[in-house]
């Protein structure tokens, strides 16, 4: 147990200490934090602080005139993101107004012919230009109507009556059953978008990490052999010993990979500028599925031991590592397939092939991990699928050690299988 905890120690200091990995994980982690404030940094380069003012418009009309008054009262909705400002001046050649506009504090400014018999009489909008921006002419628009409105009911309706009118109206989904009825509102609601997100976030991270750390175990193995450096440590550690180790110590790598990402998404949403990113994409972390991220590092852990083991029987049995490429080639292909699976699944969890790749140990971790995060899963389904999922892991722990241990001293050109079941033959795990 001490010779294992030690090369656990020593495998996880090296790899962490490795400029690959330090290079690999600053590139990501710049890359995570580029694409997070992008619209913050095309602010900057604009110009722009990150706080767009609201939009001043004027409003020429005599004082006591009611539309006008009603238009000075209005408030933009606090989701609006152009805010829209309204401001009286008594004519258009009042010297604060041309001043503004000559200063470019002032956008425009409108005016109202004689009143009617009710409602909004026809306005008109003055600009230097002539002309009106599309987005601010909806503004405007919805304004004057909520102006209309009013000027119609008159105090029959309070403000925040005539304010409901225009709030809009959320829809929701219901997906009908296969014999045409609809089912209850619990069943039938779509997962929330945060699920998705999360989802789609887990499947890349944890196939990223796995493919990396398994190519790191390969190439360590593979290079400590061709190097000879095998011989003297097959010395003072078993061969298991040293496997299990290699395997534990860069697990531990990965995890910490991907608690410095984790960390990064953390900073980035906290930053000022990031405050409404969430709301602004309508992601609630409190419909956040909290079963999804248990099952899911559950998921990691036997998905990553599965493959990590793999590669290690692959290169134990590679004496050269130009030839590693090629031998983990079928490796990295089932790695493939389970992560793009589910990953093309995404707006369709409930496939009969997705449901198959669930208990399918090779593509299981990621595959499960998106029914449980967004599809539909029965609680039999997720203990059936970690039981075949687990029982395999074993199941390849046991043939990768009686690979490796006869792999390693194997020199020359690669074994063929006849040569590696013939060599395994010789020992008992």
């Amino acid at each position: 147990m001490n010779k294992m905890a030690t090369i656990i120690g020593f495998t996880f200091k090296n790899k962490v200490r490795t400029k690959s990995f330090m290079i690999t994980t600053l590139i990501l982690v710049l890359l995570l934090s580029i694409g997070m404030n992008i619209p913050y940094l095309i602010k900057v380069f604009n110009g722009e602080d990150g706080t767009k003012d609201a939009t001043q418009i004027g409003v020429v009309a005599e004082q006591g005139f009611r539309p006008a008054e009603l238009l000075l009262a209005y408030t933009p909705p606090a989701e609006a993101e152009d805010k829209v400002v309204f401001t009286a001046y008594p004519s258009a050649e009042d010297a604060a107004l041309k001043q503004g506009l000559e200063d470019e504090k002032i956008e425009g400014y409108l005016t109202f012919a004689a009143e009617g018999s009710e409602g909004v009489p026809p306005v008109t909008y003055h600009s230097k230009d002539g002309e009106i921006d599309s987005e601010l002419k909806t503004n405007l628009q919805a304004a004057l109507q909520q102006v209309n409105t009013g000027l119609i009911v008159g105090d029959k309706l309070t403000e925040s009556q005539v304010a409901a009118i225009f709030a809009p109206v959320s829809i929701d989904t219901a997906q009908l059953s296969t014999d045409g009825a609809v089912g209850s509102a619990d069943q039938d609601q779509s997962k929330p978008i945060i699920n998705y997100v999360i989802v789609y976030i887990l499947l890349i991270l944890f196939f990223m990490s796995v493919m990396m750390t398994g190519n790191m175990i390969s190439a360590e193995i593979t290079s400590e052999k061709s190097s000879r450096i095998m011989e003297i440590l097959i010395t003072s550690a078993s061969p298991l010993t040293q496997m299990f180790g290699k395997v534990i110590g860069i697990f531990l790598v990965g995890l910490m990979q991907i608690a410095i990402i984790s960390a990064a998404i953390a900073v980035n949403l906290m930053l000022p500028h990031n405050s409404t990113i969430l709301s602004d994409f309508d992601l609630n972390l409190g419909q956040l599925n909290v079963s999804m991220i248990v099952y899911g590092f559950i998921l990691y852990i036997l998905g990553y031991f599965l493959y990590a083991l793999m590669y290690a029987a692959v290169g134990s049995i590679v004496s050269r590592t130009e030839d590693l490429g090629q031998a983990v080639m079928p490796v990295m292909m089932l790695g493939f397939v389970s992560f793009y699976l589910p990953l093309f699944s995404i707006s369709n969890p409930d496939t009969l092939l997705v449901k198959v790749a669930s208990f399918v140990p090779f593509t299981s971790s990621l595959s499960l991990l998106l029914r449980i995060g967004v599809g539909e899963v029965a609680f039999w389904e997720i203990m059936v699928s970690l039981a075949i999922l687990l029982a395999t892991t074993f199941l390849f722990g046991w043939l990768a050690a009686k690979i490796y241990r006869t792999g390693v001293l194997m020199y020359g050109k690669r074994p063929s299988i006849k040569e590696i079941r013939k060599a395994m033959k010789a020992y008992k795990i």
